[in-house]
């Protein structure tokens, strides 16, 4: 699977939240389904394999890789995908 394409189809066509504050948010209230979180992730618990029981997958990449793969003009250190839309990013999540 393209990891980028499957990012950048989930942003277009399903519902996203940006930062590590709002992906805390929503994990903490039960609607993350996956958090991916860039190499220079400043939160340490956002980098674990499992967040409230929410699954992580690490991106290769820094955080400017990862905000410009989700098609934005700016960094994003982490973002969590509450709907994946015609994606299939959550054949991230391991068995």
């Amino acid at each position: 699977m393209d990891v980028n394409r499957a990012i950048r189809i989930a942003v277009n066509t399903g519902k996203t939240v940006f930062g590590v504050k709002e992906v805390k948010s929503a994990a903490k209230k039960g609607e993350a389904k996956l958090i991916v979180v860039a190499d220079n992730c400043p939160e340490k618990e956002l980098k674990r394999k499992r967040y409230k029981k929410v699954n992580i997958h690490a991106y290769r990449g820094n955080g400017h890789e990862l905000g410009s793969m989700a098609g934005k003009p700016f960094s994003i250190s982490a973002l969590a995908v509450i709907e994946p839309g015609e994606s299939n990013i959550l054949s991230l999540i391991e068995g």
